[in-house]
């Protein structure tokens, strides 16, 4: 049988604009497809910080031309940046297949994600969103009611909820699809935030950290690796001081250590390490892997990448 794996695609494979998205994609699909092409069944899921925050950012400039316009929830501007998101990835994955002779069809699944409305993340935003910003830029945006926080030495960036994600409503129908043969793009940008409210789904203002929407997506379709990747090849200790060590493996009690000791900053890589740690702990014989894209079937047969184990 093939293997199962769920990509969590990073912001470095999709670019920052759409002109961006485009080439990145296109780049994106071919180590994607190494990875079908080797024999694996494939889900991915992506991030979408850069694109919520400008969908978001969009519709505030244009409610200062009309003030009739209502107010546009962030759950919807995570459901908009699923679509457009995924409307490239699977065009342009499909493209490459049908290029080397793979006929698979390729879905993407507007996917929303339960959470709990008591979560204590929405007292504490977290989530980096949007454009990085200069020092003056964020400074006009809190004073436009905005929480900005320096992110990680790259600059600055508008932060909003991050609530932990439950379950996954359209679960079923992924494993349908994937079961099917079929390639799917789920839980795009951590998936549609939710809250149940009898047998109503109400959205909420909040983005869901899609490592963790895609660590439990991988719990739910009992795939066999989760795969995050990122700008870099492996997991690092002291990043970016003289020291820095590169991880080929992180056991349980090592990564817990080395998160209790702040070794990874809580906007990057601390979230990656944390899910797959999640993953990695769900169930016996699940290993997680975090890499870069371009390593990606390297990673896999374990010449390269952090492999996270339990």
């Amino acid at each position: 049988m093939a293997k199962k794996i769920v990509i969590a695609l990073g912001g470095n494979a999709l670019g920052n604009t759409l002109k961006e998205q485009m080439a990145a994609v296109k780049y994106t699909s071919k180590s994607i497809a190494d990875l079908i092409e080797a024999g694996y069944d494939v889900v991915i899921a992506h991030g979408n910080g850069p694109q919520v925050g400008m969908i978001n950012n969009a519709f505030v400039e244009y409610g200062k031309i009309d003030p009739k316009l209502p107010v546009i929830p962030l759950s919807v501007c995570v459901a908009m940046s699923q679509a457009y998101i995924g409307y490239d990835l699977q065009n342009t994955l499909r493209e490459e297949l049908l290029n080397r002779g793979i006929n698979k069809t390729v879905s993407s699944i507007v996917t929303q994600v339960i959470v709990d409305e008591n979560d204590p993340a929405f007292k504490r935003p977290t989530k980096p969103i949007g454009p990085f910003m200069t020092e003056q830029e964020a400074e006009v945006g809190r004073a436009n009611g905005m929480i900005i926080v320096e992110d990680s030495g790259r600059g600055y960036r508008r932060v909003v909820a991050s609530p932990e994600p439950k379950d996954i409503v359209e679960i079923e129908t992924i494993k349908t699809l994937l079961e099917a043969g079929q390639i799917v793009v789920a839980c795009g940008g951590g998936g549609i935030p939710v809250v149940k409210k009898g047998n109503e789904l109400k959205g909420v203002g909040a983005v869901i950290d899609k490592d963790f929407a895609s660590s439990l997506m991988a719990e739910l379709i009992d795939a066999d690796s989760f795969v995050v990747l990122t700008a870099v090849e492996k997991v690092a200790i002291r990043f970016g001081k003289p020291d820095q060590e590169w991880l080929s493996e992180l056991t349980v009690e090592l990564a817990n250590k080395y998160i209790e000791e702040k070794e990874f900053a809580e906007g990057s890589m601390l979230p990656k390490v944390k899910a797959a740690l999640s993953f990695a702990t769900s169930k016996s014989g699940r290993k997680a892997l975090i890499t870069s894209l371009e390593k990606a079937a390297d990673g896999l047969s374990g010449k390269t990448g952090t492999i996270i184990r339990s």
